[in-house]
């Protein structure tokens, strides 16, 4: 049995995140998370909102609360979103814990120590409308590289080039939109990242594994233009973790914070130290799965996340790992996500744009979206939701194949039989013939999840289900219970063990189909098929079970017509 960290990318406090956050992210990590649990692994899987800097502030603002109590709030938002859709999180936490900010500034330290900190007196945008210095992403003008309109300061989002807001043509406030800017001195401190290039470089070489998206983003930040940048990592606000050297208070550092891309990733290490808190553990219990020298050397570390965030995860916060000198456990895979795209333009948080989180629960259960996100996930391209494609997915996928399978078999046999499993007749050469097939497809199932190719994954269980449908449909029961009902009886016997397996083999897809169909067989039995004769041969003659209820309802037309309307333009 392995050791298995799994972390998901961090949303932002700022709202509920759309379905293109959750498919970059969190829903595929779940997904690993919980077919490595169903393998027998130990797995710690831990996720948190990102509650620092500006657009917390901002948010805070437009809604009148107070920005520490608007952050619990939308911490308990979020979480009951990630319950919504079945986010098997060990511990969701928060950035802004206790844990972490002993963490950020015990890093902090740890990096001035070693001579990885750099005091900086640089000049900043401040706005005189806004009576601030205003955070690089919250200025806004022209991408110089691309042109684009809406980008940031620190980081265009259409091409991702890293940027000053000093090279934006015709900046502005994105709090106002006020072009009253200007430059004005203030002392902050930078991470040296570009003295610890030759590790971080010797380190992603070595990741001969990682996914082709993730190594050209972090090599085109190595080496593009200047090659790797100092970092500033403190900023001028009021919301944060204020800036000390470990316990020691840092001259000069007075009413700053830390930037919140310091502290964000920290917070992965932090919220295993909650989750410790919560559950009444030691700080052994916690540190073993990210001290090396206290047990993480045979952790197996995998993160998840958009591309955009890819940068800070393979240079940023290594740096900051490398840089301590300490025995933290670094990534060992990292697996990154193009863009999901809605309906012929972008998903969009700022603008509003697509279907969110809340409102996809408010359509339809978790697992019509999970079923068609995962099976689009945009691994080697960016993919696009579109209500047609979504529509035919869950009809024809769910609806016909799954949820058909489900119907047919149990709906027979209670006409027949009675709700149990029937007894008579014996598995002959079509049966043997199924299992010689879905052998090689449960390999292949296997390999593409411990590979994390979803998209491959999903192609193959979907795969299972259709050759149980035409096995079903091949050996037809129901015309040979009319002159053998004990070959109708053997029929029945072993489709019934195919709804307990797809059951089990489902659930890191469908966690709520799959306990429809363990309980409609009246199985507590989940264990992952190894010995696939045996996993067909599970329930025996006499078994009793119930015929649930339709499991996956279609979508017509006019409900599909519906939601393209509502869904038309930005969120209120």
């Amino acid at each position: 049995m392995a050791r298995i960290l799994i972390t998901s990318a961090i949303p932002y406090i700022n709202g509920i995140k759309h379905l293109g956050n959750l498919v970059g992210s969190q829903l595929p990590a779940d997904l690993y998370a919980r077919y490595m649990r169903a393998r027998g692994h130990e797995v710690m899987f831990l996720c948190a909102t990102d509650e620092h800097g500006t657009p917390a502030e901002l948010a805070a603002a437009k809604t009148g609360e107070p920005v520490a109590d608007y952050c619990a709030r939308m911490h308990m938002v979020q979480s009951e979103l990630a319950q919504g859709f079945r986010l098997s999180f060990d511990h969701f936490g928060r950035s802004s814990s206790p844990q972490n900010h002993k963490l950020t500034q015990y890093f902090a330290g740890r990096l001035a120590d070693n001579g990885f900190i750099e005091e900086v007196t640089e000049k900043q945008v401040y706005s005189n409308a806004d009576g601030r210095f205003l955070p690089d992403r919250y200025i806004e003008g022209t991408c110089p590289n691309c042109g684009y309109e809406k980008a940031r300061g620190d980081q265009c989002e259409n091409c991702t080039k890293q940027l000053d807001p000093t090279d934006l043509i015709e900046p502005r406030s994105a709090i106002s939109g006020s072009t009253d800017l200007e430059v004005r001195e203030t002392k902050h401190l930078y991470l040296r990242q570009s003295a610890l290039k030759g590790e971080l470089e010797a380190w992603i070489d070595s990741k001969t594994d990682w996914p082709v998206l993730t190594t050209s983003i972090a090599k085109k930040w190595l080496h593009d233009g200047d090659g790797l940048q100092d970092r500033g990592i403190t900023r001028d606000l009021n919301w944060g973790i204020p800036v000390r050297k470990g316990e020691e208070d840092w001259p000069g550092m007075e009413g700053k914070v830390f930037y919140v891309w310091f502290d964000a990733p920290i917070e992965y290490i932090a919220a295993s130290a909650e989750w410790a808190e919560a559950n009444d553990k030691s700080d052994a219990d916690w540190r073993r799965w990210w001290r090396t020298d206290e047990g993480a050397d045979d952790v197996r570390y995998v993160q998840f996340m958009g591309k955009d965030n890819v940068p800070f995860h393979t240079l940023s916060f290594p740096a900051t790992i490398m840089g301590s000198r300490d025995p933290w456990k670094l990534v060992d895979y990292i697996k990154s996500f193009n863009y999901l795209n809605y309906d012929g333009g972008q998903f969009s948080t700022s603008q509003g744009r697509g279907v969110f989180m809340d409102q996809a629960l408010s359509i339809l259960p978790a697992d019509y979206w999970r079923w068609w996100l995962l099976s689009h996930a945009p691994e080697n391209s960016d993919s696009e939701f579109t209500w047609e494609n979504f529509q035919a997915s869950v009809n024809k996928d769910l609806a016909d194949v799954l949820g058909n399978f489900v119907s047919r078999v149990t709906k027979f046999c209670r006409s027949k039989f009675g709700e149990v499993v029937p007894e008579g007749g014996a598995y002959g050469d079509r049966e043997n013939e199924l299992i010689d097939d879905l052998y090689i497809r449960l390999r292949a199932y296997q390999e593409h999840m411990e590979a994390i190719e979803v998209r491959k994954a999903a192609a193959e269980l979907r795969a299972i289900w259709v050759a149980g449908n035409e096995y079903l449909q091949a050996a037809a029961p129901w015309s040979e219970f009319k002159t053998n009902p004990d070959a109708a009886a053997a029929i029945v016997r072993f489709s019934l063990n195919l709804i307990r397996f797809y059951g089990v083999l489902s659930s890191p897809f469908l966690p709520d189909a799959s306990a429809t169909m363990l309980k409609a067989m009246n199985s507590d039995d989940d264990t992952w098929p190894e010995d696939l004769v045996a996993a067909l041969d599970t329930l025996k003659p006499g078994h009793a079970f119930t015929v649930p209820d339709v499991m996956f309802g279609k979508i017509t037309d006019e409900e599909r017509e519906g939601w393209q309307a509502q869904f038309a333009g930005a969120r209120a």
